[in-house]
Parts: structure tokens; sequence; C-alpha cells
């Protein structure tokens, strides 16, 4: 295990925290190393040691490491907001997620808008030079040639 190597010369943070003598088999010491104490403090303070020693030897040994994790995030959750702890996250995360999604809906519309515009104006554009018109003989300004085509006759 990867902790065992760490702590031949100290003990696990579990141990340090709980004032006791770490043994070889000590079960938070793969997971707590001595370099990281306040992770067990979180956790201890939140779940207790107890608690905590009960669950690692329920869950699988492969399983442990995930467990600790969970149960560290849980613990932080819990004591930045000690009523919703993990449940306020993610109603949070959730309700912003509802709102970014709402905000996408809109620039996909904006887009689908601006495209049909375009593309209606591209067509308008096109229709009038398939009629044989230039625009630019239109859009010179005032008039100060004869006017072309077949609108000569209303000008």
């Amino acid at each position: 295990m990867r902790g065992q190597e760490s702590r031949s010369s100290s003990s696990c943070a579990a141990c340090k925290l709980l004032k006791r003598r770490c043994s070889p088999d000590c079960i938070f010491a793969p997971h707590f190393p001595s370099n990281d104490p306040l992770k067990f403090a979180i956790v201890h303070k939140v779940f207790g040691a107890s608690n905590v020693s009960k669950i690692l030897i329920e869950v699988p040994i492969e399983l442990r490491e995930d467990a600790v994790n969970t149960l560290a995030f849980e613990a932080d959750a819990r004591l930045k907001d000690p009523v919703y702890g993990c449940f306020g996250a993610v109603v949070l995360l959730q309700r912003k997620m509802t709102e970014l999604q709402h905000d996408l809906a809109i620039v996909r519309s904006r887009i689908a808008q601006f495209a049909a515009a375009s593309s209606s104006a591209a067509a308008a554009a096109q229709s009038f030079t398939d009629f044989g018109h230039s625009s630019q003989s239109y859009c010179q300004g005032p008039l100060d040639h004869e006017p072309i085509g077949e609108f000569s006759q209303y000008l």
C-alpha cells in the first residue's frame, strides 16, 4: 500500500490528531497520510473517527479511497453549509446549469434569427440581380444620370 512506506517513521494524520500510536494495520493510514492532516481533521469533525472507521471497515478495500474522498467532500460541504451540505452545492449547480441552458437557448434563437435575416436578404439581393438590375445603378445617390431599366417610366 502506498501509505505504509511513508508512515514507517511517522504516524498517519488520524493517529496524530487522535494522539494515539499508529499501528501497522491502521485503517486510516493508507487514506490519511501525515502530510495532509486537514483532510482527516475535517472528516473527524463532521463524522467522528469511530464512524469513519466503521464505514471504512464495511467498504471493500478497492473502494476505500473513493469512500474517503466522498467523506472528505461531504464533510467540507457540511462545514461550509451546515444545513444543506452537499445537497446545497448540488442545487446551486443545477440552478446555474438551468440558467446557462436558458442563456444558450436565447443565443441559439438569435443566431437562427440572424441566419434567417441574412439568407432572406441574400435571396432578395439575388432576385434583384436576377431581373437584370445591378445594385450599383440604384445605389449611386442623387440621380445625375438617366434611370436605367424598366422602372425609368416611374421616375
